[in-house]
């Protein structure tokens, strides 16, 4: 099983080089299900792997001309500071057991993956449904785009800092379909804010958890040659038609954690 994971982990970073997402889809049920590490844990892992290895896949796009620095930066001032407000303050408030519902015993690490698991399977619909949209104009309604990119990077924040998910499959349609950003710059673009907003994240975690770093930069290194082997990939591969296979995978994987976890949770 170990070695499973092990090769689990290169596909990590795959799929942030291909398509700008999904790392963080993959990461926390590798580290829960097949390195048996809890799921609390594995969210704040997952912020240094998916953003360590986002920085990587971003600074090979910047070289490419595909970074939209300032449209990062805006988006990155919101989705940054909820992300660090969350991890630190607001994730050491939630008790281990939360409540029961029948004959359903709900705690910190069901209701996590849980919560997860449902997030997997709504951006698996995004991805499987989406459209190709003709790139917008950014500039051209500065204003809406700020309210929209201000609002958005709460959202995302929120969704990084409590399930440890860099937002990239959240990131895409919000710069391609809600700013009319093309696809290649929208893909740079997504691994820096995810960069960022992963890293600032498990800053905040740090004093909270005894942190594995020999296990942690292992399972980073893996993952960064996977980023690598992705980017190559991208430059052959038809974008649109993996992001819909993916989006299959993912949502199969999303059926898979909640009949897990609710099983679990019947105990």
């Amino acid at each position: 099983m170990e070695i499973i994971a092990y090769i689990a982990s290169v596909f990590i970073g795959i799929s942030l080089g291909l398509i700008g997402g999904g790392g963080s889809i993959l990461t926390v049920p590798v580290l829960v299900y097949m390195f048996g590490i809890s799921p609390i844990v594995s969210t704040s892992y997952s912020l240094f792997i998916v953003g360590s290895t986002s920085l990587v896949g971003a600074y090979g796009n910047y070289r490419k001309g595909t970074v939209n620095i300032k449209t990062a930066l805006l988006f990155g001032s919101t989705s940054i500071t909820t992300v660090f407000l969350t991890r630190k303050f607001l994730i050491p408030l939630i008790p281990k057991d939360l409540f029961k519902i029948g004959g359903f015993h709900i705690t910190e690490p069901v209701l996590t993956m849980f919560l997860f698991a449902v997030l997997m399977v709504a951006a698996s619909v995004g991805m499987i449904r989406s459209k190709e949209r003709k790139p917008g104009c950014l500039e051209c309604d500065l204003k809406g785009n700020m309210i929209r990119m201000l609002l958005s990077g709460v959202g995302i924040g929120l969704t990084t800092g409590i399930l440890g998910a860099g937002g990239g499959f959240l990131l895409i349609p919000t710069l391609v379909l809600v700013l009319g950003m093309p696809m290649k710059e929208a893909v740079g673009t997504s691994l820096l804010i995810i960069a960022l907003n992963s890293l600032i994240g498990f800053a905040g975690d740090l004093g909270h958890f005894v942190i594995d770093w020999v296990f942690l930069l292992k399972i980073t290194a893996i993952a960064m040659t996977g980023i690598l082997i992705g980017g190559m990939m991208a430059r052959k591969v038809d974008a649109a038609a993996l992001k819909k296979a993916f989006g299959w995978f993912v949502l199969v994987m999303g059926a898979f954690i909640i009949a897990k976890e609710l099983m679990v949770a019947v105990g």
